[in-house]
């Protein structure tokens, strides 16, 4: 019997909106009896802390403070890095000379009562310092605050300041970036910072791709904001990392055996592709299924009875592509796509398995470039499936998308409306629920970049399903050990070397790292 552990769930980070914060931020002032200038001064303790981790005080130094609480954040990192040896230019933002907030101009004031004589006070406009490539730069210009797309002479700004080629600090958010959403924003005007301290969270625009440029290697720091108020605010996004997925794995019973742990079958291969099914089932096994059966054309059985003979073989009655899906025996969990290719006969039997299937399935690869062609199949595509496609095969089967953020929003709506689980594989693949909750993943790196790698992944959750994780929780904690795979790949084999079957060979042993956590 399968073993459910259907009570267990998910415990991760939250990632709060910007308003969300906003609030968290009103609700520790006014309740626990903390000022905002002490808040400003841990932010400043935080971020010059980060600092001076990195860089000696002989680094030349450049800090841009805006007139906003960013602004006052930037003045307060100054004098803290005063105090401890270095020397840094400030320029503020004053525009019409009355623009301060009430905190930036205090910490303008503990600034200069400090001694600091490196203030550059800017009424209109001013000649930019010389910037060089040995410079660091604090960017404290503008914060989650900002309202509209930065214009005028900010832009300017902006754009000197990333032609550079300095080291860039931006603290909280690069200036110019929304916290949220950036549909309005152009990339050239937003500061590309090499490093983003955020203050408490990481804010949901550091998960898409489109923003890579701007954030950089992003750190939280935390400030003690009110514990009681991040409990009981709401949000549908998450970061998932090895703790979490720790809480829903369990470990194996002594007295177990092969059927508590479930029968998967992955339908995948066809003349020429059959690695992709090789790629699949080494993943499935070492996920731990208990019993894994592979249907491929029959030209695959001598590449997978020799590759992978842990597994069950199903010849196709054709020879050199898959023409029927048909499960020949009862299967607890059914993953379908790694290299099918997508011929006439292969997609008429996908539509037979959509059509019949009531159980929810995993889809991969060439089952989603299937979907792409015959779309109308998208309606009967059994509730609690998981797809798992890259950027390309989500635009061919929901429409072209004009960056990483479209894309994520059309899986949200896509998500909904089919109650399907569709996971947006990349760094940081961000795995999307029918009730509008989105897990970023905290495991991976470039090295996964490889051909292969989703054939893995959806080995290792048809796997997952298979033994009796709900669909959401094989999902979001597969996702995570493929990642964890990733990085113990890469740690053995390097980032170049990497390849898809490391990568499955690795699985077993991210398993037990997350266990051990």
């Amino acid at each position: 019997m399968v073993l459910r552990w259907l009570f267990r769930n998910f415990a991760s980070m939250k990632i709060f909106s910007t308003e969300n914060i906003r609030n968290i931020d009103r609700i520790t002032i006014d309740q626990e009896g903390i000022s905002s200038m002490e808040l400003i001064r841990r932010v400043a303790d935080g971020v010059a802390g980060e600092i001076t981790s990195r860089w000696r005080p002989t680094k030349p130094t450049v800090i841009f403070a805006g007139a906003g609480n960013n602004g006052a954040d930037a003045l307060m990192v100054a004098k803290r890095l005063y105090e401890t040896g270095f020397a840094p230019q400030v320029y503020l933002l004053n525009i019409h000379g009355n623009s301060l907030s009430r905190d930036c101009r205090q910490c303008k004031d503990e600034l200069l009562a400090s001694g600091f004589q490196g203030l550059n006070e800017v009424t209109g406009s001013f000649n930019f310092p010389d910037l060089t490539r040995d410079h660091l730069i604090v960017d404290g210009l503008f914060g989650t605050g900002l309202r509209d797309p930065l214009s005028g002479g900010y832009t300017t700004l902006v754009e000197y300041i990333n032609e550079s080629g300095a080291t860039i600090v931006s603290i909280d958010i690069p200036s110019g970036m929304f916290g949220d959403w950036n549909v309005r924003t152009l990339s050239r005007y937003v500061v590309h910072a090499s490093l983003t301290v955020a203050v408490q969270f990481p804010r949901i625009a550091f998960f898409l791709a489109d923003n890579a440029p701007c954030v950089g290697e992003w750190k939280t720091i935390d400030i003690g904001l009110s514990q009681k108020a991040i409990n009981e605010t709401l949000t549908k996004f998450f970061f998932i990392e090895a703790e979490d997925v720790r809480r829903v794995l369990l470990p194996r019973a002594k007295f177990s055996s092969k059927a508590d742990y479930g029968s998967a079958l992955l339908i995948a291969g066809c003349y020429g592709m059959m690695g992709a099914a090789v790629m699949a089932a080494k993943g499935a096994l070492r996920a731990g299924v208990g019993k894994l059966t592979v249907h491929s054309p029959r030209c695959g059985f001598n590449v997978i009875q020799s590759t992978v003979p842990q597994a069950l073989f199903d010849p196709d009655r054709h020879d050199i592509l898959v023409s029927d899906m048909t499960p020949r025996h009862g299967f607890n969990a059914i993953g379908v796509g790694p290299g099918l290719g997508t011929n006439d006969a292969t997609q008429g039997a996908l539509e037979t398995l959509i059509k019949t299937i009531k159980r929810p399935m995993v889809l991969d690869a060439d089952a989603l470039n299937i979907l792409s062609k015959v779309p109308s199949l998208v309606d009967h595509i059994p509730v609690g499936s998981i797809l798992t496609p890259h950027d390309g095969e989500f635009d061919r089967l929901f429409g072209p998308q004009a960056s990483a953020e479209s894309r994520l929003l059309r899986a949200i709506e896509v998500s909904a409306r089919y109650k399907i689980i569709i996971v947006l594989k990349g760094y940081r693949t961000a795995t999307v629920r029918p009730d509008g909750k989105i897990f970023f993943n905290s495991s991976g790196g470039p090295a996964m970049a490889t051909g292969g790698s989703g054939d893995v992944l959806t080995g290792v959750i048809t796997s997952l399903l298979a033994q009796g994780y709900k669909p959401e929780t094989a999902a979001v904690a597969g996702v995570y050990i493929h990642g964890l795979a990733g990085d113990i790949a890469a740690a053995e084999q390097g980032v170049y070397g990497t390849t898809a079957v490391d990568i499955a060979d690795c699985v077993g042993k991210a398993i037990m790292k997350i266990l051990n956590y």
